[in-house]
C-alpha cells in the first residue's frame, strides 16, 4: 500500500515515528514534509498529502499536527477525502468500518508513539463494512456535490 504522510512542526516527531513501522510492514511511504521541528504552517502539507490520496497516487494518508484537528480540517476540504482525527484504536476502526476514511490524523501533543502505531495499524488493517454504510458514504459525496453546485 502507498501511504502519504505529512505534518507540521508539532506533529513532526510523530510523523517521523510512524514512517518506520509503515516501511517495515512493506508499505511505500511518501513523505510530503515537513522535514524538521522548525515552526511551519500545516495547511500546505495536509493538502498535499490529501491530494495524493484523492488522486489515487497514494492509497491512504496519515497526517499529524499538535491536536490533529487542523490537518483533519484541511484534508476534509479535498474532494474525495474522508479524514478523522482518531484518538484511539476504537475510533480508527469504527471510522474505517462505517465511514470508509482514507486519511487518519493524529495529535502530536497528546499521543505517545505506541498509541499512534496502534491507531495507524488499525486504520490500515480494518476494512469498510459497506451495506448501509456505503449508502451513507454515498450521501456524503452527494451532499458535497450539491454544495459545490450552489
Amino acid at each position: 500500500m502507498v501511504i502519504a504522510v505529512g505534518s507540521d512542526h508539532a506533529g513532526f516527531h510523530l510523523k517521523e515515528h510512524v514512517k518506520e513501522p509503515l516501511a517495515a510492514a512493506g508499505h511505500e511511504v511518501i513523505d510530503v514534509g515537513t522535514d524538521s521541528p522548525e515552526s511551519v504552517d500545516y495547511p500546505g502539507f495536509a493538502a498535499h498529502a490529501a491530494r495524493l490520496v484523492a488522486a489515487g497516487t497514494a492509497d491512504r494518508g496519515v497526517l499529524a499536527c499538535g491536536s490533529g484537528n487542523g490537518v483533519a480540517i484541511v484534508a476534509n476540504k479535498v474532494h474525495g477525502i474522508r479524514a478523522v482525527n482518531a484518538h484511539d484504536v476504537a475510533e480508527s476502526e469504527m471510522a474505517r468500518r462505517h465511514n470508509d476514511i482514507n486519511v487518519v490524523t493524529l495529535s502530536g501533543a497528546r499521543l505517545r508513539p505506541e498509541q499512534a502505531d496502534a491507531i495507524v495499524a488499525a486504520f490500515l488493517a480494518t476494512g469498510f463494512e459497506g451495506g448501509r454504510h456505503a449508502r451513507r458514504v454515498g450521501e456524503i459525496e452527494q451532499s458535497v456535490q450539491g454544495a459545490e453546485a450552489s
